[in-house]
């Protein structure tokens, strides 16, 4: 309880309690903030509950707090600024999925101990009331924070079908936590868990990349795949446990592939690339000359990520980062057969402002633990991002570009925006890159030559 003394004594908190106290109102810090403060952690975001209705709230704050924001309101929650704090007041109330809805039904209420009950985990369903500053925990939550494990105030089964979504919190609080299941919500999974399938894919999406940022991803990915949860966003993860990779003796794929994840830094980018680089291995596995391959499957991995990326609703700029460094996390290795400058150049122009991104995952997938295969994979990259550093000092490689630019390309051919620019442009930096083209009059003969092989007639005779 001595952790609580800091949040009784907060000037805002003080302020606050005095207000709903002077209204007649009941105010309660409650969940995360509670959860967190007896943890010994604060933070800067603050959610309360009160028996006050949403439009007594807004009456009773507006003119105290810095600003307000009310997109929250019809579910019974008013948003709003004090000083440095973000603060969340919700009016008591009960959420509940109803038939296949994807939309909580509200229900507003005064009774601390029943909102508290609708809550998703005993450690997330604590109150302080700051008029009486003592700690609420009906269904000792304190105790199981202590013990790390995550049990329901009702009955799992109850839980998960109000809000499926706690399935996949559960599974992140493991991750970002250190906590475990207790067993009857880890069985409770395994039985509701196509309740998910009511769930919104952002709102799945949002749990997923706080799982994969978390500290433990390993061990909640796990459970995901246990509780065959994984099977309503990413079946694919499945797959990789039965399929052996003679590269690696110790581990099948799934246990390489989740090592991969634990090794790359907290960057979702970078984890999503780590769990989806070998995600392609399952459907290119072949057999040559009595050894397991699996050729291409970098670019099947790729399309797989992209599909399943898209489906999550994930925004474009991270779909088209990770596919990408899944595309090339093989490339490198092809290294050891001789590039020429050229192929560098094209290495260094593909990876682009991923390339740091690209050599972390490529360091964190070598897992082997045969200290000689370690070294001489290392040592590629090494020798590469060696090779690069004096091409970039000797040529300044990241500053090349065609000498004219897409709009020129277009001005030139009358062509509107599509595949044809494009393959022009490639064509002038390539030549460029080679050598063969340094000023502008050098490109325009290039790409007449090129249009006249194309069928195009230039707009302009340059």
């Amino acid at each position: 309880m001595e952790n609580l003394v800091p949040i009784f004594k907060h000037p805002i908190v003080l302020q606050l309690s005095h207000l709903f106290e002077k209204a007649g109102r009941k105010l309660y810090l409650v969940g995360g903030t509670v959860r967190d403060t007896l943890l010994g952690e604060f933070h800067e975001d603050m959610d309360f509950a009160t028996d006050a209705k949403p439009d007594d709230i807004v009456a009773i704050v507006k003119s105290w707090a810095d600003n307000l924001w009310l997109v929250g309101i019809r579910f019974g929650t008013v948003g709003l600024s004090k000083g440095h704090l973000k603060i969340e007041i919700t009016t008591l109330r009960s959420e509940v999925y109803i038939g296949k809805t994807r939309h909580p039904e509200v229900t507003f209420g005064t009774d601390i101990y029943y909102d508290l009950s609708r809550r998703d985990f005993t450690i997330n369903a604590m109150a302080i009331e700051l008029s009486q500053e003592r700690l609420i925990d009906p269904f000792n939550g304190q105790n199981d924070l202590i013990k790390r494990v995550l049990k329901t105030p009702m009955g799992p089964e109850q839980s998960f079908t109000d809000d499926p979504l706690r399935m996949m919190r559960a599974v992140r609080f493991v991750s970002t936590m250190g906590m475990h299941l207790s067993p009857e919500v880890e069985e409770a999974i395994s039985i509701y868990k196509g309740e998910l399938a009511r769930i919104s894919a952002e709102r799945i999406r949002d749990e997923f990349s706080k799982i994969l940022t978390g500290r433990k991803p390993a061990k909640a990915l796990h459970l995901l795949l246990s509780t065959s949860l994984s099977g309503g966003f990413v079946p694919e993860l499945s797959k990789l446990k039965i399929t052996q990779d003679p590269e690696y003796h110790h581990k099948d794929i799934l246990e390489h592939t989740f090592t991969v994840v634990e090794r790359v830094e907290p960057d979702l980018v970078l984890r999503l690339a780590a769990l989806f680089h070998d995600i392609g291995k399952p459907e290119t596995k072949g057999i040559v000359e009595g050894k397991v391959t699996f050729y291409n499957h970098d670019a099947a991995g790729a399309s797989i990520a992209r599909k399943r990326l898209r489906a999550l609703r994930y925004p474009r700029v991270i779909v088209d980062d990770v596919t990408n460094l899944i595309y090339l996390h093989m490339r490198v290795y092809t290294y050891r057969m001789g590039w020429t400058d050229k192929a560098v150049r094209r290495y260094i122009r593909d990876a682009g402002g991923l390339r740091d991104k690209l050599s972390a995952l490529i360091r964190a997938d070598c897992t082997t633990k045969n200290p000689r295969k370690m070294r001489a994979s290392l040592q590629v990259l090494d020798d590469l991002e060696e090779r690069i550093v004096r091409l970039e000092e000797a040529e300044e490689t990241a500053k090349i570009r065609s000498p004219i630019d897409g709009h020129e390309v277009m001005q030139y051919l009358g062509l509107a925006p599509g595949p044809l620019v494009g393959e022009a442009l490639h064509l002038l930096l390539d030549a460029k890159l080679e050598g063969e083209i340094s000023t502008k009059e050098e490109a325009y003969t290039l790409l007449n030559k090129w249009a006249i092989k194309k069928g195009i007639k230039p707009l302009i005779e340059n």
